[in-house]
């Protein structure tokens, strides 16, 4: 199981305060590596950071917006001075506007493929220089089933899933003579805080996700975490420019009849 193993590797996981993030950061500390935590919201990378420690895991957080080249070029360069080389990097930090596309302004379109798709580029290519310098490194893209299929209302969302999916490739082409691998993992719908007002007997989209899904149950956060480790870990060194769907098998099927069991 050492091919697994993370021990004496830091790992960056940014926006991962709650949710699916704080899952595969808790995978990625349990297999032993450092947790470097990014947040824009002081409060609740101060509340994730206590909640990793409490878990008996190495944590630290710095509050920066990772769209923002120039601050995220300096707090980069901080987290190596601090925390020393950086492994393991993965960008997680995302947001979503559900707006039909005829009625989506163009400013919340240009957000959401800045949060998406341009933050990922700016934290890859500094920590990728990094990584570089230091011949090895691995770089993990949370995209989506929307990085292969459309859905109304998230236009802006799948156009930066759909374009991350294509920067994890061309990264993986440009780099992997680094000895880097970047990767993505797409998650398919899964129970967390902002999906449970719609998890409840009867609700039509719950009815929908589980029928349309053959593992006919909602992702546990827990679920990403092996994927996670995996694909931060030695055990993935010739597995490169890959979305893994983590989504309990929709994206395998065309699904079933309504008035099948």
């Amino acid at each position: 199981m050492n091919l697994f193993s993370l021990e004496n590797k830091t790992a960056i996981i940014t926006g991962a305060t709650h949710g699916l993030g704080m899952a595969m950061a808790e995978a990625l500390g349990k297999a032993g590596a450092k947790l470097v935590i990014t947040n824009i919201t002081e409060d609740a990378l101060i509340k994730a950071v206590e909640h990793y420690k409490a878990l008996g895991l190495e944590a630290s957080g710095y509050v920066f917006d990772v769209t923002d080249e120039v601050t995220a070029e300096a707090k980069v360069t901080e987290i190596i001075e601090k925390e020393g080389p950086v492994h393991i990097l993965v960008n997680n930090a995302g947001i979503i506007n559900r707006v039909p596309a005829e009625d989506m302004k163009v400013a919340d379109f240009r957000r959401v493929i800045d949060v998406d798709l341009t933050g990922p580029f700016i934290m890859s290519q500094l920590v990728g220089r990094h990584m570089i310098a230091n011949n090895g490194g691995k770089i993990i893209n949370i995209c989506s089933m929307m990085s292969e299929l459309g859905r109304n209302t998230v236009s802006a969302y799948a156009s930066a899933k759909g374009g991350l999916k294509m920067l994890t490739r061309n990264l993986a082409t440009e780099w992997a003579k680094y000895n880097i691998q970047v990767n993505g993992i797409g998650p398919g719908y899964f129970a967390t805080s902002q999906t449970e007002p719609i998890r409840v007997d009867g609700h039509p989209f719950n009815d929908f996700i589980i029928s349309r899904t053959p593992a006919g149950r909602w992702g546990k956060p827990e679920d990403l975490g092996g994927t996670a480790v995996f694909l931060a870990s030695e055990a993935s060194d010739f597995v490169n420019g890959q979305v893994v769907y983590v989504d309990g098998g929709i994206l395998a099927t065309i699904g079933k009849p309504a008035n099948e069991n």
